[in-house]
């Protein structure tokens, strides 16, 4: 504990996860510290959605342990769930609902009040669409609908699953000053990618999963490049 705070904003520790069968993840152990945004990298089938999405809850693990900000993804999900804003690969939104109406949904569903909603909306730029139906959005506006949503709750811990798909580069930097945002308070925020470049500016260091287990370890800020292996077994 660091001022009576966690030291570590995201925990896993020797995380496997099954499906069936078949391990995506292997012991995967990793830190993510307040103040800091760390990406995933890795190929398809690694195993990074997996890791987000057993840290926001949506998926109880097989073996190993975790937590985000001290409280534990298993024993405190609900309190973890409190601490966390989840951005899955898909938008997971509601097309016969406006964007209004989805944030109004999702604030419903989070027991928090409107007056988020048309604040965040301006602030993905999507106030003079509030009232139109997400059917005919653009991927980059669904994206876009799907910050606003995260935004609502203003989270200390960012899950982030491919963030920047369908963006453009205006898109980019409202998603990398979100994510500025959250680490700069001493939040954190842990990155899936599939390519660097949109985040590399944002990231202190990648982790690299190959076939559930952590690989490597990069770190990105200046004066401390260097790419560390991690023994797998």
């Amino acid at each position: 504990m660091l001022n009576g705070q966690p030291d570590r904003a995201i925990h896993l520790n020797g995380l496997g996860k099954r499906f069936g069968i078949r391990w995506v993840l292997r012991g995967v152990s990793l830190d993510v510290r307040p103040g800091e945004a760390v990406g995933l990298m890795g190929p398809n089938g690694s195993g990074k959605s997996t890791v987000l999405r057993v840290l926001g809850t949506l998926l109880n693990p097989n073996a190993g342990t975790g937590s985000i900000n001290g409280l534990d993804i298993v024993r405190d999900a609900s309190g973890v769930r409190g601490q966390v804003g989840y951005m899955a690969h898909t938008p997971g939104l509601y097309d016969d609902l406006t964007a209004r109406e989805n944030l109004r949904f999702a604030a419903d569903m989070l027991g928090l009040q409107y007056t988020m909603v048309d604040s965040s909306l301006e602030r993905v730029g999507l106030a003079s669409v509030a009232d139109a139906r997400v059917r005919g959005f653009s991927a980059g506006m669904q994206r876009r609908l799907a910050l606003a949503r995260l935004i609502l709750r203003s989270p200390r811990v960012l899950l982030l699953d491919e963030p920047y798909s369908n963006l453009d580069t205006e898109g980019v930097e409202l998603m990398n000053s979100v994510i500025a945002g959250v680490v700069e308070s001493g939040g954190a925020a842990l990155v899936a990618l599939h390519e660097l470049a949109p985040a590399k500016a944002m990231l202190d260091r990648t982790l690299t999963l190959v076939e559930g287990r952590i690989a490597a370890t990069h770190q990105e800020r200046a004066g401390l490049e260097h790419t560390t292996p991690t023994e797998t077994r």
